[in-house]
């Protein structure tokens, strides 16, 4: 009799967490896809003084690419962090140091998420106003 419940409840036991194992991954795929996009509540202007781009782990095989610029603005400097999802190898950046950018995102802290980057009309080395 044991051996019987036993037979019967193992497998059910298995198929139990491996469903509760694939929904989590389909979350944390949803998550991982949308993570670059925050809403874009607020506007920053100013001229690029730093660019880097570090790859981090996300979640077991998922990995995020956040690209930290720091922005001179006439109050100061602002650290701006765009995050993308590392789907494949990054595209190359379309923006240089010294270069007049509008980010548009939110902010966190002391530091602003963005969504998109725009290019200004503005020639690269005209001091910031």
């Amino acid at each position: 009799m044991k051996t019987m419940v036993t037979a019967i409840v193992i497998p059910i036991l298995c198929l139990y967490f491996y469903y509760i194992t694939k929904k989590e991954m389909r979350e944390q795929d949803a998550k991982w896809l949308s993570i670059g996009k925050v809403p874009e509540e607020a506007i920053v202007s100013g001229e690029i003084v730093s660019i880097s781009i570090e790859k981090e782990k996300y979640y077991y095989h998922r990995y995020v690419y956040n690209q930290h610029i720091i922005l001179q603005t006439k109050t100061g400097n602002i650290h701006l962090i765009k995050k993308q999802p590392a789907k494949q190898k990054m595209s190359e950046l379309t923006f240089q140091k010294q270069e007049r950018i509008t980010a548009f995102g939110t902010w966190e802290n002391r530091k602003f998420l963005v969504n998109r980057i725009q290019h200004d009309r503005v020639s690269p080395g005209m001091p910031v106003q």
